[in-house]
């Protein structure tokens, strides 16, 4: 075998081992949310006097929602004279209008509702958020994104949770009101249940730190102050905050029956874009506050679990050398007659992926009672997290090399029910290069696949398929729908 054979398979095996390792801490998850699961939070007590709470609805160019978020918020079940609403809109589109109609035909009802409108985007949310605390009058915050819904009922449910003068945050969870739309919907769906119940509520219930996620959650005023206030050096403010909060002693709680309702991407750059804001903002977040983590006075678990959590992103950039060696490193081993390392790498492989598949299912378990007829959707959320591989490590490059880009809002189109329709309205984008990469690792597995089959390696063939799948399934869906129905699409330049 000669030394660059060597290599190969040295790194092969190193990567298929980091790998597993990340897939073992899933299977921890699991364990901590199942052993705390009767741990469910409960208010400390009950104020006799209900707090003054200031709702947030941060809004950046979202025509086809606005309107809709700030009727709902508008009917929350609060005392008129304790809620202010704030519509915090960047917005250079027909956003503007629509969203200061709304504000003002809310006034005339009674409701105390503002409208701040900022000519520049400096520190994008972050700084629409930290604009208007400066005029706010509540002493909670409440925040919700131009894709939600919320309950009437969200601040008499949460507020409660104050009355504990260590609390910082309470986070609803999020509901999905057009999971059923496409599979691409579905997906999402069961991808999100699993960050809020068992990565949320394992953490949370035993401990450790979890993060705000941006929107649906409520916060203590003086514990965003305390923690540095909103900064916007990243892309991933809410994770920001979210750590130095705790870091400082503060006590964050995760409400699973509490659900905020919301739309999930229906279009696969659309999801991409936001996926790539995600993966970027956690290692600019991790660069940033992990050290200070590591050094604080905090438990091994708990600086553990922050390490993995803030880590996990750089895993796609794993998965591309993966993705890359996977081929050649079967050659290598065929050709020399050393199947018994199938013994090693399809256990590792094995370790990776079934982890993901008993993850999710047992979040499916825990919320829905036909949670088995679910099952099917397994093979094809991996097959997406594998195509998300491209799109994820060139946001974790960007951030490991300080490339800095806007903070690109997820378009949403008011889609509902399957009989809603987004083709045609404005907000899409085109990307032009990556979907070629993606494409061209399709091929490449398929072509890796007939090699399998034509020589009986046959072991191999399940995990060859779940990457062939993945990249060619989000690289023609790329394709597909930035071209349909019309062409205005909006081009971004660093993606051509």
């Amino acid at each position: 075998m000669t030394l660059f054979e060597t290599l190969i398979l040295a790194t092969y095996f190193f990567v298929l081992v980091i790998l597993a390792v990340y897939g073992w801490h899933r299977y921890y998850l699991v364990y901590l949310y199942m052993k705390n699961k009767g741990r469910r939070p409960e208010p400390l007590g009950t104020f006799e006097q209900l707090p003054r709470v200031t709702v947030q609805l941060p809004i950046y160019n979202e025509m086809y929602v606005a309107d809709r978020l700030i009727d709902v918020v508008c009917q929350l079940d609060y005392p008129r004279d304790l809620l202010e609403i704030q519509v915090l809109d960047d917005s250079t589109d027909e956003t503007t209008s629509v969203a200061a109609r709304a504000v003002r035909r809310n006034q005339l009802t009674g409701v105390n509702i503002s409208y701040i409108h900022r000519s520049d985007r400096t520190g994008y949310k972050a700084g629409a958020l930290e604009a208007g605390l400066t005029v706010a009058n509540g002493e909670f915050v409440a925040i919700f994104d131009a894709d939600f819904i919320p309950t009437a009922d969200f601040l008499r449910r949460t507020v409660q949770y104050f009355t504990d003068p260590k609390v910082a945050m309470v986070q609803a969870r999020w509901g999905h009101i057009n999971q059923d739309y496409s599979l691409l919907t579905k997906i999402q769906s069961i991808l999100l249940d699993g960050h809020f119940v068992l990565e949320h509520g394992g953490r949370n219930r035993a401990g450790l730190f979890f993060n705000f996620n941006g929107t649906a959650g409520i916060w203590r005023r003086t514990a965003i102050a305390d923690a540095g206030g909103w900064q916007h050096d990243t892309l991933t403010e809410d994770l920001d905050l979210s750590y130095r909060a705790q870091i400082r002693g503060w006590q964050f709680v995760f409400l699973q029956d509490l659900i905020a309702p919301a739309e999930v991407p229906v279009e696969m750059n659309s999801f991409k874009s936001q996926q790539h804001r995600w993966a970027k903002g956690s290692i600019q977040t991790c660069r940033k506050v992990l050290p200070a983590i590591l050094r604080a006075p905090l438990p091994l678990g708990v600086k553990a679990e922050a390490f993995f959590h803030l880590t996990a992103n750089f895993n796609y950039l794993l998965m591309c050398v993966l993705s890359v060696l996977m081929a050649p490193s079967m050659v290598i081993r065929y050709n020399m007659g050393w199947y018994e390392m199938l013994l090693i790498d399809v256990p590792l492989f094995f370790a990776a992926t079934a982890s993901v598949a008993n993850f999710y299912m047992v979040c499916q378990r825990e919320l829905h009672k036909d949670w088995t007829a679910r099952l099917k959707y397994l093979p094809f959320l991996m097959s997406i997290g594998i195509g998300l591989t491209v799109n994820n490590t060139r946001a974790v490059l960007e951030a490991l090399f300080n490339k800095q880009s806007e903070f690109a809002r997820t378009p949403k189109y008011h889609i509902e029910a399957q009989a809603d329709e987004w083709i045609g309205k404005k907000y899409r984008q085109t990307v032009l290069v990556q979907p070629m990469i993606e494409l061209a690792l399709g091929l490449y597995f398929t072509a890796t696949v007939f090699y399998a089959l034509a020589n009986g390696i046959y072991g191999t063939l399940p995990f060859l398929v779940l990457f062939q799948l993945g990249f060619l399934y989000t690289a023609l869906l790329s394709i597909f729908q930035q071209f349909a129905g019309g062409d205005d699409a909006v081009l971004k330049p660093e993606e051509v």
